[in-house]
């Protein structure tokens, strides 16, 4: 999918349908964010991603068909959403990791930089029935010779003083591109690494996403000359 055109041309195309029940096993994070006053903030184009976020984990049981081809499903994830105008530009790298470790335990950890070199990070643990918040965290990543993320391994620190290390090893990768040319006439391009991840931690084993993005530059993903980001 780094070329969609080419990709949507040689591939088949096969109906489809998605039919699945969700369920929430955690409370709901994020929403959209707000002046004291409760109004909705101006957003900077510039620099904002999107208007507002929310991320739960959750449990599906379903199936999902394509052609004549179906799939029993019963699993656990973790189902997000952002809305406003999405800007894929805006954020220099981040490595965002969404992971299900039983239907009492999970994370979702971020980690993020900005153009001036700023480095930021965030999520969730979810553990004892709550969303604990992370205030500090690491990845650590492994890859191969497009930079793509093969393995990793997290680090996060909770508020309530709580440490966790869980490693990840991609089982499949697709890599994506988005493309906007911004208001000088300058062409943007984003690569975003989607990868099936198998995660361990705590002698649990699940199952989630890890996804990379990273903006291109001079043909290169920006996060290869980043420490931070590797």
């Amino acid at each position: 999918m780094l070329n969609p055109a080419k990709a949507f041309k040689e591939n088949p195309i096969l109906d489809c349908a998605v039919e699945l029940d969700y369920s929430g096993l955690s409370p709901m994070y994020g929403g959209e964010h707000l002046n004291d006053d409760g109004s909705p903030i101006e957003l900077d184009t510039q620099t904002a991603m999107a208007r507002a976020h929310f991320e739960q984990h959750v449990a599906a049981r379903g199936r999902i068909r394509v052609g004549d081809q179906s799939w029993q499903i019963d699993g656990l994830g973790l189902r997000d959403h952002s809305w406003g105008p999405r800007y894929w530009q805006n954020i220099y790298w981040y490595r965002w990791l969404p992971i299900s470790l039983g239907r009492d335990f999970g994370a979702m950890i971020m980690t993020m930089g900005m153009r001036d070199g700023s480095v930021d990070c965030g999520g969730m643990v979810f553990t004892e029935g709550r969303y604990d918040l992370i205030v500090d965290a690491r990845v650590r990543s492994e890859w191969d010779a497009q930079f793509h993320q093969t393995g990793l391994t997290a680090w996060c620190r909770t508020e309530r003083g709580q440490e966790f290390e869980i490693t990840g090893k991609v089982i499949s990768l697709i890599p994506l591109r988005n493309r906007r040319v911004a208001e000088d006439g300058t062409e943007l391009s984003t690569r975003i690494t989607e990868a099936m991840t198998e995660y361990r931690c705590n002698g649990r084993v699940g199952y989630g996403l890890s996804e990379y993005l990273d903006q291109i530059e001079n043909g290169v993903p920006v996060g290869m000359g980043i420490a931070a980001a590797r």
